[in-house]
């Protein structure tokens, strides 16, 4: 996307890094990394190459019926995306086990109103964590549980980490299991013709997610490319209250980080992003959004808290900028709001490439005919408030210009 390719140049301030996530609970098996499977299958599933072996570092014991944690590892998040919870009695699993879905996430996992990237370390720990739930009426025994993540920027990318677990409760029938849908996988030409190429930036909607969905997509969601699997004929159950292409929300506050987080690149090979801070455009005052999670409370140490009344809520900067703006006026977006103000991230937008300052100190653009989220200038720079197809800054002190103009793709 254009957006990914302009962002380092307008914040100015830019790192590399090439980690991605991993699994931190349910604990998953040694030796795994935090890259994405390999496009020709070789390492399908859990990350296992032909003659590996699966290194069990203890298994995680889950009732029947019972609320489990999913957690990660790593700031890499490629601005959320879709994941599902998947699980099968091979306990040493092949290209042949069959893996059935007990939970769907659909947009903001494994982070939630994210631009890009939340920053470049392999090993801070991810502060949005998620609930999912042991089907009450499935056999118990041995069993493997994969979280599987279709990324929402950079590249096209199918991620899986996988982890011994032992169901235990009342016997079940194996039938339950069986009729559960089976997992997606895409992103890997060797195995599918499923893909997310062409949606990047997009929320990912499941053709066949369950009936334990959670919808915390930033932007409508959007169907998978090529032969995805069967596609469920009824409606689905959703813990978040709706499976439709609205962002979720429900009374259980959890606050989010900052959007210091980075845009990534999809220009970079082997999956490398660019890192941007967000600067002094920040505010510090966190207001707690409501979204379909547990209440636990997340304080992250290492990033200042921004403003979010909703998966496309606006930051505490835009929700100044538009307050000061001109009621009732409309931006040429078409969008509700004054053309000097925020505009809803995830709202149309045209023309492609349309910038938008939001009070001097920070801006967003319109890609694939949505408005991104609002984001801070560096610390030191400021821009005309208002919307053009270009975009000009200039440092506080008047000496430093630069002019980007629209990007196509």
């Amino acid at each position: 996307m254009f957006f990914a390719k302009t962002y380092a140049a307008v914040c100015g301030l830019a790192t590399l890094s090439s980690a991605h996530m991993i699994l931190s609970s349910p604990k998953p098996f040694g030796g795994v990394s935090q890259s994405p499977l390999l496009e020709d299958g070789s390492n399908f599933p859990c990350q296992m190459t032909a003659g590996g072996s699966y290194q069990s570092q203890g298994s995680t014991t889950m009732a029947k019926g019972s609320s489990q944690e999913l957690a990660f590892i790593g700031q890499a998040v490629h601005g959320g995306g879709s994941c599902q919870v998947s699980i099968t009695y091979d306990t040493a699993p092949t290209k042949n086990s069959v893996w059935k879905v007990i939970h769907s996430i659909q947009g903001g996992c494994p982070a939630k109103n994210q631009a890009g990237n939340m920053g470049n370390s392999a090993s801070a720990a991810d502060p949005f964590t998620y609930q999912f739930q042991i089907p009450d009426n499935v056999p118990t025994g041995n069993a493997t549980i994969a979280w599987t993540w279709l990324n929402r920027i950079g590249n096209r990318e199918y991620y899986m980490n996988c982890a011994p677990i032992s169901i235990t409760g009342a016997s079940g029938d194996k039938s339950n299991f069986d009729a559960l849908p089976d997992m997606l996988v895409a992103n890997i030409p060797a195995l599918t013709t499923c893909t997310t190429q062409g949606l990047e930036g997009s929320d990912y909607k499941y053709p066949n997610p369950g009936s334990s969905v959670d919808n915390f997509n930033m932007v409508p969601l959007v169907s998978l490319n090529g032969d995805c699997g069967k596609v469920a004929t009824g409606g689905s159950a959703s813990s978040s209250g709706s499976e439709s292409s609205q962002p979720s929300t429900s009374a259980a506050p959890v606050q989010s980080p900052t959007t210091s987080a980075a845009k990534d690149s999809p220009t970079l090979p082997g999956g490398v992003f660019i890192t941007v801070s967000a600067g002094s455009g920040t505010s510090s005052q966190a207001v707690q959004p409501t979204q379909a999670t547990p209440a636990t409370q997340v304080t992250p140490t290492t990033f200042a808290s921004v403003a979010k009344t909703s998966p496309v809520g606006t930051s505490t900067a835009a929700a100044s900028a538009s307050a000061s703006a001109t009621s009732g006026s409309t931006g040429s977006s078409g969008s509700t709001g004054s053309s000097s103000g925020a505009q809803t991230p995830g709202s149309v937008c045209s023309p492609e490439g349309l910038w938008n300052c939001v009070g001097g100190t920070s801006f967003q653009q319109c890609g694939s005919g949505f408005w991104s989220p609002v984001m801070a200038l560096a610390a030191g720079m400021e821009c005309t408030p208002g919307q053009s197809t270009t975009f000009s800054m200039k440092a506080t002190n008047g000496k430093v210009r630069r002019r980007l103009t629209r990007f196509s793709s």
